[in-house]
């Protein structure tokens, strides 16, 4: 298991400071805030702690209130709203030095059969075909902010492997495309080995648990990608929007590993306000439709 790895499993190690009381550590970001996708992940963890591991996550709600802090830590507390026969609902405030930073909802529900059919998963090309992060991001180092943006991409995103299908928003600035994305991801190292080893949050944290907060964690990377493609934009990278994510939903449908393949197909049907608006679907790469995502945020042409 690499260190990259190591250190985002660090990150879902809460630590119990009541009965429904949790802190998490944060770390450095590529932009002066916690990442979203961090905080979004811990807080599902922590209302994960408080439900029987039979009950998995089915779908999460959040709104992204305040920048959070990266040198400090996160308190989050959970409520217990709700333990039916077949659902269990969790409500989790994130606080950093006195305020919420993030709230969360979330529902969970023992497994049962039912009618069942999905959309079908687009095509894409083999994700070993496709250049990898390490290939990619120095290409373009001439369109960043600073030459540092690469290495800080890099770091930042060491414990996924997460590979474009076609060029992202940096490659391609000033150039309108159709607002749509697609990423292959997965984790850069097997969880089960790493769980077997000893890794921080193997004793508190059930692999299926762990499967969906990491999908939750890459959720929020790339989401708002189509709406830059749509308007030629190349992002924070290269300094010609601003932007933060304002809420965040998702939809657990089905059973997903996190550490195999996995198909992000992502879009934006509509930016108006000083928002935009993204949608994805996560597939297997067995092309089940496992996940269903949808966030607003804020993108803004800088003044000036």
């Amino acid at each position: 298991m690499n260190d990259a790895l190591q250190s985002l499993l660090g990150l879902l190690s809460l630590e119990r400071i009541e009965q429904d009381i949790f802190r998490g550590q944060s770390r450095a970001s590529v932009v002066p805030r916690v990442f979203g996708g961090q905080v979004a992940a811990q807080a599902l963890v922590a209302a994960g702690r408080t439900v029987p591991a039979d009950r998995p996550p089915h779908s999460l709600h959040a709104y992204f209130l305040r920048p959070g802090d990266p040198g400090a830590p996160i308190v989050y507390t959970v409520d217990r709203i709700r333990d039916g026969r077949s659902f269990t609902t969790r409500r989790v405030v994130a606080v950093q030095h006195g305020q919420p930073i993030f709230h969360l909802s979330a529902s969970f529900q023992t497994q049962e059969d039912g009618l069942e059919h999905q959309e079908p998963m687009p095509p894409a090309p083999d994700p070993l075909t496709l250049p990898t992060p390490a290939e990619i991001l120095p290409r373009h180092a001439g369109r960043y902010l600073t030459p540092a943006v690469a290495d800080r991409l890099l770091e930042a995103r060491a414990a996924i492997d997460l590979r474009y299908v076609d060029e992202p928003p940096y490659a391609t600035v000033g150039e309108v495309r159709e607002p749509r994305s697609q990423v292959w991801f997965r984790t850069n190292g097997d969880l089960d080995k790493a769980l077997a080893d000893g890794a921080d949050c193997s004793d508190t944290v059930t692999r299926p648990l762990l499967d969906i907060c990491l999908v939750t964690y890459v959720s929020d990377m790339t989401l708002l990608d189509s709406i830059l493609l749509a308007h030629g934009r190349g992002g924070w990278a290269v300094g010609d929007v601003v932007g933060a994510s304002l809420d965040h939903a998702m939809w657990f449908h089905r059973p997903v590993r996190a550490d195999d393949w996995l198909l992000y197909d992502q879009e934006s049907p509509t930016a108006q306000g000083g928002r935009g608006l993204g949608k994805g679907r996560i597939f297997t790469a067995e092309g089940a439709l496992a996940v269903s995502v949808i966030q607003e945020g804020v993108i803004r042409v800088p003044r000036g």
